[in-house]
C-alpha cells in the first residue's frame, strides 16, 4: 500500500483517483524483507505497486466516520505490546489462488487484534475467515498460477536474511478509485 498521505488528512490530488469507502489496517514489513518481498511481488506481478504488509484489518468500507475509526484504533494499540511476525513457507489459498507467505509466529496476536478491532466503528462481516499472511500474488490467470508459485518458492528460499520483524505501529489506510492506497496514519503500539 502506497503511503501519499498524512494522519486523517483530506482528500489530496491523486490525478484522477478520489478516495472511496474502502478502508484497511496493515503493518508494513521493515526492510530488508519488505525490499525483497516489494521485489518479489514486482517479479511475479509487474504492475503491483502495493508495499509488503500483513493485514490486521482487510478492506472494508465504513458505516461510522473515519475519526471514529481511527480513535478505536488508537484505543486498541494503547494496550497492545509490541509482538513478533516470523514468516514461514509459501503456500496458495485453494478457492482464490492467492499466493502468499503464511505467518509463523505472531498469528496468535493478530488475530487477537483482528478480533478486537472488528467491531464498533470498524465492524464488517468479511466474507474469508481471517487468516494471517503476506499476499505475494493473487487475481493471476489460471495458466499462471503453478509458475509464479513455483518462482516465488525459489526465490524465498534463496532469501538469506532474517525472517521475522517486530510490529512496533500499525497504519490505517484508504483506497481510491484508481485501486491505489493512501496511508491516513500510522498509530505506535502502545506498550513495549
Amino acid at each position: 500500500m502506497s503511503s501519499t498521505a498524512g494522519p486523517l488528512c483530506p482528500a489530496a490530488d491523486h490525478g484522477e483517483a478520489v478516495r472511496i469507502n474502502s478502508f484497511a489496517l496493515v503493518t508494513y514489513i521493515p526492510d530488508p524483507l519488505g525490499e525483497f518481498l516489494d521485489d518479489l511481488r514486482k517479479e511475479l506481478v509487474p504492475e503491483c505497486s502495493l508495499r509488503s504488509h500483513v493485514s490486521i484489518l482487510p478492506p472494508r468500507p465504513l458505516i461510522h466516520t473515519e475519526q471514529a475509526a481511527h480513535d478505536q484504533i488508537e484505543r486498541e494499540c494503547r494496550r497492545t505490546t509490541r509482538f513478533r511476525i516470523e514468516a514461514g513457507e509459501i503456500r496458495l489459498f485453494p478457492v482464490t489462488n492467492v499466493i502468499y507467505i503464511a505467518v509463523d509466529t505472531g498469528e496468535f496476536e493478530l488475530r487477537q487484534m483482528h478480533d478486537s478491532l472488528n467491531s464498533n466503528a470498524l465492524a464488517y462481516k468479511e466474507p474469508y475467515f481471517y487468516h494471517p499472511h503476506i499476499t505475494l500474488a493473487q487475481q493471476l490467470p489460471d495458466c499462471e498460477i503453478r509458475g509464479c508459485n513455483e518462482l516465488a518458492k525459489r526465490r524465498w528460499a534463496e532469501y538469506r536474511h532474517e525472517r521475522s520483524f517486530d510490529v512496533e505501529a500499525i497504519t490505517f489506510v484508504q483506497n481510491t478509485t484508481a485501486n491505489r492506497w493512501i496511508d491516513l496514519s500510522e498509530i505506535k503500539m502502545g506498550r513495549f
